[in-house]
């Protein structure tokens, strides 16, 4: 049970004053449910304002507090042009307050002629007047603006501004409870972190690196000891030693030899099996690595020492990829492959449940439906997961009470992790990597286009289509507003409909999932010739015939995620093109992030410079495609306080008797607070 003095973080932001259904729904979008969400919302960035007595004071683009006398309105007929209210300062300096669109309502009310006040913003010139556009607050009184002199923007939905979310901040803040110290005495003396509530508080208020550094330790604690702790349970749970003879594995007919990685990988896997601890290892393999082969391999293992083996999928489309070519790889040594899905109705699913009960099928691969409770199995010894970041522990610990005995596990994951986090993200596992790639692979020809030469890119891409292959079209992430990425897809798929008409699909995270799953489907059967897309292509779909990947602004995306996009084209024996659209203003980052997709296709070397590209001020590639493990902890201070954190778990694991003690009952708190609590479930048993 989660201990009660969380309860207060763990109410609803229906709770909050001010917070109806108009106000939940923008709230709902940013994740921000609940107070501990809110208590969690950090600022992106401060502003510091000044107060000035004049005009005269202030440079331009400055952020500036100061007394104004309101002497007229001007504007109002046509809705389109600005609303402009002039006002002036103690000497007499006349600047304008701007306004767009329906904000003039809110400037008729807060400025009456004749009357002063005070006015946040930022100070420009619009030709020889000054101005300050929308200002950030007009009040009537001075006091509170002179102290907001430093203040926190927030990142925002549609239905949200600043003041209101700050004010929702402060009221959870003042609800948040003194928690006891799970960090160790030393640790914060000589980091000089102040405790848990006080770090909250000086997060947002100002930028204060201690607070924060404070506040990262945390998450990055708690997950190292729930980490922890689940590998400690899974070495005291009885696994079922598999012991395989070779027979079905020796008639696999494999397209081409297996490289030294694959081989090194299935004797990792197989020495793993005969243990009587269940399995827990990571497959890391780069796109096109041959990770099906190695974990079929794997699953043959269990197979030939009577047990049933199952591959978990992501999503649909994937389950009946991976079923159709394990199918055609297993036939040759006889082992029966089943596919199992949420769409799977009437007798077809009655069959495939039948056997799996009656152990008449060695293999079945679907998504989560294999897991359901309806689902049983004559001996399931291992199991498969892909994409092991939609996969999270407790997940894992749910397969556990699958089997007789626990399962063998084995996560794949195409994305190429930097070794310093690995330890993050899969602590628990042993890491198999398969870094060659299978003889008979052609590099993908990487070129990098201006975005100026788009017509020429669209008369490639029609003569590309003519000759009968398929392409991808990635438009870009903008991540202020997930809507802007869908209305730059769909943009982009209008004007592209018009040229290729029925030949163009498209395929967005906003789309219905059966829209997506028929979209993707039309366009792997080769009915649709060209599919535009947001990342949400970037995991998994086979179409050998795709040979072209164009990436719109690739300069916005991280190594990691061009590197897996472009994954997707290389997939048959044709040579395959990657084209990169740039636009004209380049960073020194971005010019350094396309050099090198040009120059390898070396996943892992990627990744490590991704991380070092990417330095401590930006979001992990990963976080971009929502596959990190952390919230709060950036990648600057995942690289300093990482390894301190995993070895302070192991401390209070080992030293310090596991969650028993008062510090161990501070780091149950910690683990609740932060929803590791499947950590604390092991303890009791699962």
């Amino acid at each position: 049970m989660r201990p009660d003095v969380l309860n207060p973080l763990f109410a609803e932001t229906e709770t909050l004053e001010g917070v109806g259904p108009k106000l939940k729904k923008p709230l709902d979008r940013l994740g921000l449910t609940r107070l501990r969400d809110l208590v969690y919302h950090f600022p992106e960035r401060f502003v510091t304002r000044r107060a000035v007595g004049t005009i005269d004071e202030a440079g331009q683009g400055e952020q500036i507090v100061v007394k104004l006398l309101v002497i007229e309105h001007r504007g109002g007929r046509n809705p389109r042009a600005p609303y402009r209210v002039l006002a002036q300062d103690s000497v007499g300096n006349v600047l304008s307050l701007t306004y767009f669109g329906r904000a003039s309502y809110t400037a008729k009310k807060q400025l009456p002629v004749g009357e002063s006040r005070w006015v946040a913003g930022k100070l420009e010139r619009y030709g020889d007047m000054m101005q300050i556009v929308h200002p950030d607050h007009v009040l009537e009184e001075g006091g509170d603006t002179l102290q907001r002199l430093c203040e926190p923007v927030y990142r925002l939905a549609e239905g949200l501004t600043q003041p209101k979310v700050a004010g929702l901040v402060e009221q959870a803040l003042a609800r948040a409870p003194e928690l006891p110290e799970w960090c160790e005495s030393g640790q914060v003396e000589r980091e000089g972190w102040p405790a848990w509530r006080e770090a909250l508080r000086r997060a947002h208020g100002g930028e204060d690196a201690a607070a924060r550094d404070r506040l990262a330790y945390d998450e990055l604690l708690a997950n190292a000891l729930a980490l922890m702790l689940v590998r400690a349970d899974n070495r005291q749970r009885k696994g079922q030693p598999l012991k395989g003879d070779g027979s079905l594995r020796d008639r696999l007919a494999l397209p081409f030899p297996l490289t030294g990685a694959q081989t090194r990988s299935i004797a990792e896997i197989e020495g793993d099996l005969v243990q009587d601890t269940p399995m827990l290892r990571l497959l890391q393999g780069d796109v096109g690595a041959g990770k099906t082969v190695v974990a079929l391999a794997g699953m043959l293992i269990a197979v030939e020492a009577g047990a049933q083996a199952a591959l978990l999928a992501p999503t649909e489309i994937l389950a009946r990829q991976h079923y159709e070519s394990l199918r055609r790889l297993a036939e040759p040594t006889g082992a029966r492959v089943a596919l199992l899905t949420g769409r799977d109705k009437g007798r077809a699913r009655e069959s495939t449940l039948m056997g799996l009960l009656d152990g008449s099928i060695d293999i079945v691969i679907g998504t989560h439906a294999i897991f359901q409770d309806k689902v049983g199995y004559r001996n399931l010894a291992m199991v498969v997961i892909d994409e092991q970041h939609r996969f999270g522990v407790g997940q894992r610990l749910m397969l556990a009470s699958k089997g007789r005995t626990a399962p063998h596990v084995l996560a794949m994951t195409a994305t190429p992790i930097p070794r310093t986090l690995t330890l993050a993200q899969y602590g628990e596992l042993d890491v198999s990597k398969l870094d060659e790639l299978p003889p008979g692979r052609q590099a993908i020809e990487t070129r990098v286009v201006p975005l100026a030469r788009l017509d020429e890119v669209a008369a490639g891409v029609e003569r590309h289509l003519a000759s009968g292959q398929q392409a991808y079209w990635v438009c870009p992430m903008v991540r202020e507003n997930e809507n802007d990425d869908t209305a730059a897809a769909e943009a982009r798929y209008a004007a592209l409909k018009e040229r290729f008409g029925d030949d163009v699909v498209l395929v967005h995270g906003q789309l219905a999932p059966e829209m997506k799953d028929a979209a993707m489907e039309r366009f792997a059967r080769g009915d649709a010739k060209l599919l535009i897309a947001t990342t949400v292509i970037e995991v998994g779909v086979d179409v050998p015939k795709a040979t072209l990947m164009v990436i719109e602004q690739a300069e916005r995306f991280g190594l990691a995620q061009l590197h897996q996009l472009r994954g997707r084209v290389g997939r048959g024996s044709e040579k395959s093109t990657c084209l990169l659209l740039r636009g004209d203003q380049l960073s020194e980052t971005a010019r350094d992030r396309l050099a090198l997709m040009r120059e390898t296709q070396d996943g892992f070397r990627l990744a490590e410079e991704d991380l070092r590209l990417r330095g401590g001020g930006e979001l992990l590639g990963t976080r971009q495609s929502g596959d990190s493990a952390f919230q709060i902890a950036d990648l600057d201070q995942i690289t300093r306080l990482l390894q301190v954190a995993h070895d302070d778990a192991r401390l209070l694991m080992e030293r310090d008797g596991g969650l028993e003690g008062k510090r161990g009952a501070a780091a149950r708190v910690l683990l609740y607070l932060f929803e590791r609590d499947f950590g604390v479930k092991t303890l009791r048993g699962g």
